[in-house]
């Protein structure tokens, strides 16, 4: 739920995205709301057992909607590219038997995982698709269900992915790499390593357009005639569904399904857990809003509840005074008499790097999920700070602190990066023969050999 989350569990969105991409979670989540989907649209599929692992399948549909995504991924056109799409299912068929095997393993292991570690990993997942898809209203257009029924449909495959995932890393961990090891390597590889694409080093100091005091009183005005309309017997259920603002809950009359202390914003959840039963709250006012919250049901720590929410709209107003303090503290920065450090600190809005002066790190320049990131830093020479610019998360001034430019991979300059390479490498291939290892004590079975061949 977006609404009321707690910005303590929020995923630190770009510098955490890459890698979370790529993980095995992430694979699990596209399947589920995949299959959510294809049952949504009500699609009648002629499914059939492809690979069982222990006593576990893996359906015909599971392995055509993982192979298909990443076909689209990679630019391979199955009706014209047929072998390579082949190559493609076996890879994929691969990656969910290796999953199914590291969750055979967990349960041996008993490795458990917490609620809350899941429901963190879950807020992650839907953040994700929010934003790829652009917003949470198009993410419940695109899978036709709300975002709490993804949630729940999510909720048993993250965990096993999770368990799957802990054991993994319990393995590479116990692999390491001597410098020896690393040389050989790099020599020996040398003439084949990429090169390294153009990186730069940027700050950030960014302004939110929040909304004023004439978007409270707006949003307070119609909440307080929400409040009414209750009062006088209104059922609260068709209320939410009607004139709540929070895309995730409203079509299921405001319900966000059971959640426990530290997931929520403090402000909603004292209220919440104050409930009886059935009981309706006055008007609660968070960051997002203002919310009126009706409690379902208690289970032990556990609560259910559903919430009508009326947010904060930025007006034309508020843009214009965001519009104008960037260009007033742009002037500052040109005059040399403040560091750009200190105004970040003062001023700006980006929690994750506003106390390390907007500070972000280095990012291949190719590689920016912002597009005028990308536009804005390849005017700068290093040490100097980008014109006020607008994204759809407010105005931004850059700095750039550093660029390097595309070049070969040096074992003097590099060290670190080749190391982290080379580790990889023998990682993945003590990784998979672990694997094999582990395959011997379980039950594999391939059942379609006309369709997929054996690895």
């Amino acid at each position: 739920m977006k609404l009321p989350l707690n910005k303590n569990i929020k995923p630190k969105v770009q510098r955490a995205m890459n890698k979370f991409k790529k993980s095995i979670l992430f694979l699990v989540g596209m399947l589920v709301l995949l299959n959510l989907k294809l049952l949504a649209q009500e699609k009648q599929v002629l499914d059939k057992i492809v690979a069982v692992v222990d006593d576990d399948v893996i359906l015909l549909s599971e392995l055509q909607q993982h192979a298909i995504k990443f076909a689209v991924q990679f630019k391979i056109n199955p009706d014209k590219e047929p072998e390579k799409f082949n190559e493609l299912l076996n890879q994929v068929l691969e990656n969910l038997m290796i999953q199914k095997i590291l969750y055979v393993k967990a349960i041996e292991d008993t490795v458990k995982i917490s609620d809350e570690h899941v429901e963190k990993e879950i807020e992650s997942r839907i953040n994700y698709y929010i934003q790829e898809l652009g917003s949470r209203e198009k993410v419940e257009e695109y899978f036709n269900t709300s975002i709490s029924k993804i949630k729940r449909t999510l909720r048993e495959e993250v965990r096993q992915a999770l368990m799957a995932e802990q054991v993994r890393a319990s393995k590479l961990q116990g692999i390491k790499i001597s410098r020896r090891e690393v040389e050989e390597l790099y020599y020996s590889m040398k003439d084949s390593l990429p090169t390294l694409k153009e990186e730069v080093h940027i700050s950030n100091l960014l302004l939110q357009i929040k909304p004023g005091d004439v978007a409270r009183q707006n949003a307070m005005k119609r909440m307080e005639a929400i409040k009414d309309t209750l009062q006088k017997g209104a059922d609260f259920v068709s209320l939410a569904r009607t004139v709540s603002d929070d895309p995730g809950s409203a079509s299921s009359g405001g319900e966000l399904g059971f959640f426990q202390r530290g997931q929520l914003v403090k402000e909603f959840e004292e209220v919440a857990f104050s409930l009886k039963p059935g009981e309706i709250s006055d008007i609660v006012e968070t960051e997002f809003g203002f919310h009126i919250i009706q409690l379902i049901e208690r289970r032990g720590e556990k609560i259910n509840c559903r919430h009508i929410l009326v947010s904060l709209v930025a007006t034309k107003d508020d843009e214009k005074r965001v519009a104008t303090k960037i260009l007033e503290i742009y002037e500052s920065l040109k005059s040399d008499s403040v560091l750009f450090e200190d105004l970040v600190k003062q001023y700006s809005d980006d929690t994750e790097s506003k106390d390390e002066g907007g500070d972000l790190g280095w990012f291949p320049v190719d590689e920016f999920q912002i597009k005028e990131f990308k536009t804005a830093v390849k005017k700068l020479k290093p040490g100097e700070i980008s014109e006020p610019f607008k994204t759809k998360f407010g105005y931004h001034i850059l700095k750039l602190i550093d660029r390097r430019e595309e070049r070969e991979l040096s074992i003097d300059k590099d060290w670190e990066k080749i190391e982290n390479w080379a580790l990889s490498i023998k990682q993945q291939k003590e990784f998979l023969r672990w694997i094999e290892e582990l395959k011997k004590d379980i039950y594999i079975q391939i059942k379609d050999n006309n369709l997929i061949s054996k690895s």
